[in-house]
Formats: C-alpha cells, sequence, structure tokens
C-alpha cells in the first residue's frame, strides 16, 4: 500500500525483454542501503517488487509482468525516462495522501498543461471504464501522484499541481500527448463494486420505494 507521494524521480536505465515479461533497472536517489530485495516499490505507481540491488550504482532491479507492461507506461518507456518512486507504507506511517494500492487501472493521454496563476492545470483523457470512479475533489494517482481532480468534463478530467509537486515528480518533464498511469480511488471502487452487486441481484433503489419514504 502506498499514499501517493512521491519520494524520489528515478531514471530508467535499461529495459530489457525477458519473454513476455521485461526485466527494469533504474537508478535513484533512494537510501538503496535500506532497500532489501522482495520490497514493493511503486514505480510511477505500479507496484513492483526489488529483484536486485546494486549499492554502488545507487541501481535497482524489477522484474515487469506482461500484465504490468499492458496497462502501465512501463511498456514504452525508453532509457533516461523519469519515473515516480514510492517506497511501501510501514504499519504506523503518516498516511499524507491517499489510499493509493500500485494497481494501475489505464493509461491515459495527456492533453494540456496549462499554467493558472502559481499553479499548473493538468488534464488527462478519462477512459470510459474509469468514468464512474472520476468525482469532483475526489482522489485520483496519476503516475503514483496522490492528486484531487479539479474538474471532470464528458471524456477528460483536470487536476492542479502545486509548484513543489512540479517540481518535485517526473510531470515536470510531461508533455501533451504523453501516456500518464492512473488509478482510481481505492475507497470509490469498493462502493461501486458493491452497488453492481447489489443491482445484479436486484437490490436496488426504485423510484417506488423512494416515493414511499417521502422523497420526490
Amino acid at each position: 500500500m502506498f499514499t501517493g507521494l512521491i519520494e524520489d524521480v528515478g531514471t530508467l536505465l535499461e529495459r530489457r525483454p525477458a519473454g513476455r515479461s521485461a526485466k527494469l533497472r533504474l537508478r535513484t536517489g533512494l537510501p538503496v542501503g535500506e532497500i532489501r530485495v522482495g520490497d514493493s516499490i511503486a514505480v510511477n505507481g505500479a507496484c513492483l517488487t526489488v529483484e536486485a540491488i546494486d549499492v554502488a550504482s545507487h541501481s535497482l532491479a524489477f522484474h515487469c509482468l506482461n500484465e504490468t507492461l499492458s496497462r502501465t507506461n512501463l511498456a514504452t518507456a525508453a532509457a533516461g525516462s523519469p519515473l515516480n518512486l514510492e517506497r511501501a507504507l510501514r504499519l504506523g506511517d503518516r498516511l499524507a495522501g491517499h489510499l493509493v494500492a500500485g494497481h494501475v487501472d489505464a493509461t491515459a493521454a495527456i492533453l494540456r498543461l496549462e499554467r493558472r496563476e502559481d499553479d499548473i492545470e493538468l488534464t488527462v483523457a478519462s477512459p470510459a471504464d474509469l468514468q464512474d470512479l472520476l468525482v469532483p475533489k475526489g482522489s485520483i494517482a496519476v503516475n503514483g501522484i496522490s492528486l484531487t481532480i479539479a474538474s471532470l468534463q464528458a471524456e477528460s478530467f483536470s487536476v492542479r499541481l502545486i509548484p513543489h509537486t512540479w517540481e518535485c515528480t517526473s510531470l515536470r518533464q510531461a508533455q501533451p500527448g504523453d501516456l500518464v498511469n492512473l488509478e482510481g480511488d481505492l475507497v470509490g471502487k469498493f462502493v461501486l463494486r458493491r452497488e453492481e452487486r447489489r443491482q445484479a441481484a436486484g437490490g436496488g433503489v426504485t423510484w417506488e420505494q423512494l416515493s414511499q419514504a417521502g422523497f420526490g
């Protein structure tokens, strides 16, 4: 589990095919001496397991499954690409962002990056299968960054980036057209799933029931 607060922007050194999967190696400013093989680290919002550590070069290696490659922008990241990194939460850590599972739901293209006074407004296309999880002032993880939805459009959403987020994440180097990883709010997923099951079982609230309860 993660919070969406980025600890470091690493640099992809290599992406090497391994069958239908891939091996990723990246350089990081994280304290590699404190990291162990088997630790979970969110890489652009995708939860990956540390496979090897090179303390001398400050680099980490990961095995990236085909499922991860098919759902994230790690499949197309080129050597030299900046990657947002966050170590997994430890029991007792402060939750300063929002609950982020590290399970990317979809990728989508950046539509616009515009300065709004002291902030940056980022507008991203909203995939159809993610739209039910997007609500104004709700949480969304973009490349692993915990952000708040400022506005919703029919086929896109916008978030505001404070200067600190702009300077300390990979979005500083992003351009319109770039794909970003998106993860919908975890609590929203549970609520949506429960409602889907209620509807499938015929347990949804009807207009007649609402009328009998005094509404409408």
